[in-house]
């Protein structure tokens, strides 16, 4: 029958989801659907088994229309129905017969209908067809097993010779494609055109066959490997336990190797570490070398390599628990604020190294605390006094026993972060011998440039040090080496002032000690007297570590008061105090009571803070000899010769007679002979003595001066001026002499002592004359 001569039929219709059944071939399937089962009865009650396939466009439409489903179908013949327990399901399996296009589809008595035009087969050209079949017979001989689905006996039957509709409906229907793929393969008529596509489709699953069996092969012989590691540990195992071997070292090695394969480390670190292990396995365990190894890896994998803590970046938090910490200190904080706003800015920071520089006490070390905990980094200390190894910097060698890495991975380790806030304590107190030189080794940790690519001598990998915040303390920069110390950012801190100690005592030192001693805040009470009595007449020190010890022990003696005597609470006075730390030690020096000749105070920095300095002059009957005395250094004695040499100079400016240096000897003394005493500061002071000796002028009491004095006469500025003007205002001074180029010092006084002294700038001794005579 020609496709000329069509033939439309009146069917029942079963829509397929996902699936299609090709002329000449079975398919078999579950059906559940009401309208489904509905046609199964009436094709095979009323039209002779005859029922039609369609497959829906959408698989999970539940009632599709004729939009909803291909146009082209399979008129099929059922061949068997069995039913399925009780769940209403029948397993159907029908035989395509012809391809059908479907021109309606309607619903009638609960099952769906369809007209249909019965499609005939178009041949073209004969000899065409026959190379195409070939084709696929040639392709179906190599292809062997890879048919994926396609039975063995399907198989034979089509190398047997078929027709060539037969042979691409066969093919089509047994290809693992996509539906449309087949949609497509069962609308096309044309035999040589169908024959086209299928030839595609095979090309298509041959290649893909072959990719799926090159990845099983490499999943095969990956397993293969593993099996094979599997099997040869287990056969180790169940050796050493024959041996009565009950070492665990396999259980080492295998927990070694899970945790280099779990944690993300650097490439080279993996490399370095599988390698170490390798040699760890093939050694005896008894062996001391399989200790060293074990030892080594566990220094390798353990010491962080890519650990990071995130950097607190509200720079406005970070300033409130620096000055919930330290009071003062302003230069420190802005330094860690400027810090943490180039970061932000620029997302990237080599660190550069801080040195706290500065006395014992004024807070260097607890101040890196502070800094880590301002930024929430984690915080570890390396303390250096003392060491004289270099190997302590940058651990040993591995062949040396004991070895180890040195203070700086150790406390990387420690830190368990890339990035913490690293203390090197008292940097100024490494020294060299002969195992070498610490403080060269330091170079390499503290170059910005360079520690990126640290290198311990036991690790053999390269460390980067480049996240670490350093930060360094020194008491004295005299000690540290000129390559290091050019590495150093130097932010000095000086002693505290009385009025910062006073400010310190009460809001940190005070609650700090009663909570250390079982207090509670309402038992006890300071006077603001008393705290200022404690700093003034019982510490002399730059820091407070001498204040705090003395707090602690006034907290023990009113502990033992408060159980003895059943107190409540004690409010401490400035009487009070001689009761609980006994008679005072320390007296500052107070101003002279009224002027005199030849006695002038000048203002002196010590370590401890700021003093005022009286120098008294007297001259005598003798042969012109000078004598110094209150154990002064050579700097000071060196001002001395000067100040006599300028005076001797200018004797006919100030009306001095010159034979008097000839007949009398000159005594220059400097009360409190057991402290010693130098400095360049005190050329003004011994200069107007000597002036005032000579001439019988009285100085006045209530001035005190400082500054360096030239031959010529000229004042050359000075250090510590804001520690001389506080000692200044303290014992009652009005009016202090100050070198003229220290104008630039004077807004670090405090304002309380600004407002109360005179501030006389001098570039010439003439000034200070003027000012301090009566």
């Amino acid at each position: 029958m020609s496709n000329e001569d069509k033939v439309v039929l009146e069917l029942p219709v079963i829509c397929t989801r996902g699936m299609l059944v090709f002329p000449g071939n079975r398919l078999s399937l579950d059906v559940g659907r009401p309208k489904s089962l509905n046609a199964i009865n009436d094709g095979n009650n009323l039209y002779d088994k005859n029922i039609v396939f369609v497959s829906q466009i959408n698989p999970l439409d539940e009632d599709p229309g004729y939009e909803a489903v291909y146009h082209v179908g399979t008129l099929c013949k059922i061949q068997k129905k069995i039913r399925r327990d009780n769940s209403g399901v029948i397993k159907l399996t029908v035989e395509g017969e012809k391809r059908v296009n479907i021109l309606s589809l309607e619903t009638k008595n609960e099952c769906l209908y369809a007209k249909v035009e019965v499609l005939m087969d178009e041949h073209g050209d004969e000899n065409e067809e026959v190379a195409l079949v070939r084709r696929i017979a040639s392709s179906l001989e190599n292809a062997g097993n890879q048919m994926v689905g396609m039975p063995r006996d399907v198989l034979n039957s089509l190398t047997a010779g078929v027709s060539a509709g037969f042979l691409s409906d066969s093919i089509a229907h047994y290809l693992p494609m996509k539906l449309e793929n087949k949609q497509k393969l069962l609308e096309t008529l044309n035999v040589n055109d169908r024959l086209m596509l299928v030839i595609n489709e095979m090309e298509s699953e041959k290649m893909i066959n072959e990719i799926e069996q090159s990845i099983n092969k490499k999943v095969r012989d990956s397993i293969d490997e593993n099996q094979r590691e599997y099997y040869l540990r287990e056969k180790i195992r169940a050796i050493k336990d024959e041996l009565g071997d009950t070492t665990n070292k396999v259980d080492d090695a295998d927990s070694i190797r899970e945790m280099i394969e779990k944690n993300p480390y650097p490439q080279y670190v993996k490399d370095k570490a599988e390698e170490e292990l390798k040699r760890f396995e093939m050694m005896p365990p008894a062996s001391s070398e399989a200790n060293v190894v074990r030892n080594y890896l566990d220094w390798l994998l353990k010491t962080p390599w890519y650990q990071e803590t995130q950097d607190n970046e509200d720079l406005e938090a970070v300033e409130k628990v620096l000055n919930e910490d330290h009071y003062g200190l302003e230069k420190v904080k802005e330094r860690i604020l400027e810090q943490l706003a180039v970061k932000q800015m620029t997302q990237s920071l080599k660190a550069p190294i801080i040195c706290l520089y500065g006395p014992p006490g004024v807070g260097k070390t607890s101040l890196g605390k502070s800094i880590a905990r301002a930024l929430g980094r984690k915080f570890v200390k390396a303390s250096l006094g003392g060491v004289t190894d270099e190997s302590e910097v940058r651990g040993h060698r591995r062949t040396y026993l004991g070895a180890m890495p040195g203070r700086i991975i150790q406390g990387m380790k420690k830190a368990g972060v890339v990035n913490p806030v690293f203390l090197l304590d008292e940097i100024d107190k490494m020294s060299r011998d002969y195992k070498g030189d610490p403080s060269s080794a330091m170079l390499e940790v503290l170059d910005p440039e360079q520690n990126s690519q640290f290198s311990d001598n036991y690790l053999e990998e390269a460390y980067d040090l480049s996240k670490v915040l350093f930060i360094a303390t020194a008491n004295s920069l005299d000690t540290i080496p000129g390559p290091l110390r050019d590495r150093l950012e130097i932010i000095e801190l000086s002693s505290y002032t009385e009025q910062e100690k006073e400010v310190i005592a009460k809001e940190h030192l005070i609650p700090k000690e009663l909570v250390a001693h079982g207090l509670k805040l309402d038992q006890l009470a300071f006077s603001d007297e008393a705290v200022m009595c404690i700093i003034r007449h019982y510490t002399r020190e730059a820091g407070v570590r001498q204040l705090e010890r003395l707090i602690a022990k006034i907290c023990r003696k009113v502990d033992v008061k408060i159980l003895k005597e059943k107190v409540e609470s004690v409010y401490i006075d400035e009487k009070d105090i001689e009761d609980y730390l006994g008679k005072k030690i320390f007296d500052h020096t107070k101003k002279l009571k009224e002027a005199q000749i030849g006695v002038v105070t000048g203002l002196a920095y010590t370590q401890y803070g700021g003093d005022i300095l009286p120098i008294e002059v007297n001259h005598f009957k003798g042969t012109g000899k000078l004598i110094i005395t209150g154990q002064l250094g050579d700097v000071m004695k060196e001002s001395a010769s000067i100040a006599f040499s300028y005076i001797k100079a200018n004797v006919e400016r100030y009306g001095i007679d010159p034979e008097i240096f000839e007949k009398q000897d000159i005594h220059i003394h400097v009360p409190e002979g057991a402290i010693k005493k130098d400095g360049p500061s005190a050329g003004v002071t011994l200069t107007t003595a000597i002036y005032s000796a000579f001439t019988n002028k009285p100085v006045r009491s209530d001035v005190a001066m400082t500054g360096e004095i030239t031959l010529r006469g000229n004042v050359l500025p000075i250090g510590g001026l804001k520690e001389k003007s506080i000692s200044a205002h303290r014992s009652g001074i009005k009016k202090i002499i100050i070198p003229n180029d220290n104008q630039k010092d004077i807004e670090d006084i405090p304002q309380v002592v600004r407002d109360e002294l005179e501030i006389v700038l001098a570039d010439n001794i003439d000034t200070v004359l003027e000012n301090a005579l009566v």
